[in-house]
C-alpha cells in the first residue's frame, strides 16, 4: 500500500507534454513553483494596481457650465436669487439644468497606487501556481476535456503554427477549443453610457496561451475570442487572473513551461 500511494503521489506531480496532434507524448515533472500557496489577497491587490496605473485622469473643462451671460433678479421680486438667462431661465448655479457640477472630477488627481516588489512578484508566483490546479480553473468557469492535465504543455512546434485554422485543430484535438467557443457565445454589449464610447463589447477571457519567444502564432491566435498570448517575461498577474480570479485555462508551449519553472 505505502508504494502505491508513493507512486500516486509522484503521478500528481507530472502533467503530460502534447504534441500538436493531441497525444500525450511523455510527463515532465511539475516545478516546485506550482505548489505555492493561493494568496488571492495579494492578486486582488497587484491586479487593482494594475488597472489603476493604466488609468487616463479626466475631468471637465473649467468653463463647462459657465459660457453664458448670466445675472440674478435681486431681491423683493419673489424669485429666487440664483443667475438666470435672459428669459429667465436658470443658469451657471449647480442647482440649474446645464449648470456647473458643484464638485466634479479633477484631473490633476492621482489614480495610480503602489505595491511592493515583494508582493508583486509573490502575486505572480502563487497566480501561476493556480494554473494546475483543476478545481480553481472548473471555478473559473473554463470548459475542457476532464481527461488533460493542467496546466496544458504543447511541444515546441506549436510555436510555429501559421494559421487559425491550424491553432483551431490543435485545440480541439487537445481539449481545449470549447473554452474559445464558450467566449464566443458570451460576448454581450456592455450595458451603460460604455456603448457610446468605443467599447460597445464585453468578451469573456478565454485561454492565455504562453510561448518562449515571439513568432508567427501571436498573427494566429488574433482573430480567436478571449485569448491573450505572452512570453513568460512578460506574465503578470492580470493575465494570470483576469479580474483578479485565478486559475485561468493556460497553454504552455514546452520551451516557455521550463523557463517559467526557473523563475524566482
Amino acid at each position: 500500500m505505502a508504494e502505491t500511494t508513493k507512486k500516486e503521489k509522484t503521478d500528481k506531480n507530472k502533467i503530460n507534454v502534447y504534441s500538436v496532434e493531441g497525444k500525450a507524448k511523455k510527463k515532465v515533472k511539475l516545478p516546485e513553483l506550482f505548489n505555492k500557496p493561493l494568496r488571492i489577497d495579494l492578486i486582488r491587490k497587484a491586479v487593482n494596481a494594475s488597472r489603476a496605473n493604466r488609468r487616463q485622469a479626466y475631468g471637465p473643462s473649467k468653463m463647462s457650465g459657465k459660457r453664458h451671460v448670466t445675472h440674478s433678479v435681486g431681491k423683493g421680486v419673489g424669485m429666487s436669487r440664483v443667475p438666470r438667462l435672459e428669459d429667465r431661465t436658470g443658469a451657471l448655479a449647480p442647482c440649474t439644468v446645464g449648470g456647473r457640477r458643484a464638485h466634479p472630477p479633477k484631473p490633476e488627481r492621482k489614480w495610480n497606487e503602489k505595491i511592493n516588489k515583494k508582493e508583486k512578484r509573490k502575486a505572480i508566483k502563487s497566480a501561476i501556481a493556480a494554473l494546475s490546479n483543476r478545481e480553481i480553473v472548473v471555478k473559473r468557469g473554463h470548459v475542457f476535456d476532464k481527461k488533460i492535465t493542467l496546466p496544458v504543455v504543447v511541444e515546441d512546434e506549436f510555436e510555429d503554427i501559421k494559421t487559425t485554422k491550424d491553432v483551431i485543430d490543435v485545440f480541439q484535438k487537445i481539449g481545449v477549443y470549447d473554452d474559445i467557443i464558450r467566449a464566443k457565445n458570451g460576448r454581450h454589449i456592455r450595458a451603460g453610457k460604455g456603448k457610446g464610447r468605443s467599447r460597445r463589447y464585453k468578451t469573456p477571457k478565454s485561454v492565455l496561451i504562453v510561448v518562449s519567444k515571439r513568432t508567427m502564432i501571436e498573427k494566429s491566435v488574433n482573430n480567436l475570442l478571449g485569448i491573450d498570448i505572452a512570453t513568460p517575461k512578460r506574465l503578470n498577474a492580470e493575465l494570470l487572473a483576469p479580474g483578479g480570479d485565478p486559475g485561468r485555462l493556460t497553454v504552455f508551449s514546452e520551451s516557455a513551461f521550463k523557463e517559467v519553472g526557473n523563475i524566482e
